[in-house]
């Protein structure tokens, strides 16, 4: 058995399989260049005023793009109008407060939770953020990102 699994290994490791993999290439097409984000206003998580986009969330997003040598390029609108967006291949993050209870998460890959929040009644709620659906290096790339800022605060 392990004989074969070696096989299978090597096989792989000559076909310049990578896992995890965007079909899209959306890590390497904002890498050293330019992160589209759609920002849903919502509270303190994002805020827009001005035609400037801020806010927690919104600050989190910059870091990331750092990370990533890349320019954030904003598109504001509603949570609905920015997954359409994102569906179209026109954005590749989205942020606006959004919970793990997100209504959106058959239409776009979501992060793991990545802090708590409390609403105006005392309910917690996690954190996540949305990404184009199956680009899994970049959803990768964006979770250790959001891990280790978690970790650092």
């Amino acid at each position: 058995m392990l004989a074969v699994v070696l096989v299978v290994c090597a096989a792989l490791s000559g076909c310049a399989l990578s896992i995890p993999s965007d079909p899209e290439g959306t890590l390497d097409a904002v890498r050293g260049r330019i992160l589209h984000v759609g920002a849903s206003p919502n509270g303190d998580a994002v805020r827009v005023e001005g035609g400037i986009v801020s806010g927690a969330e919104a600050q989190l997003v910059e870091r990331f793009a750092d990370h990533l040598d890349a320019e954030v390029d904003w598109t504001v609108g509603s949570e609905e109008a920015l997954v359409r967006a994102l569906e179209r291949g026109e954005l590749q993050l989205v942020v606006g407060g959004l919970t793990d209870a997100t209504p959106w998460a058959d239409r776009s890959g979501v992060t793991r939770p990545y802090a708590e929040v409390r609403d105006a009644v005392g309910e917690t709620h996690k954190l996540v953020m949305l990404v184009p659906m199956g680009e899994n290096a970049f959803l990768s790339e964006l979770e250790v990102f959001l891990s280790q800022e978690v970790r650092a605060r």
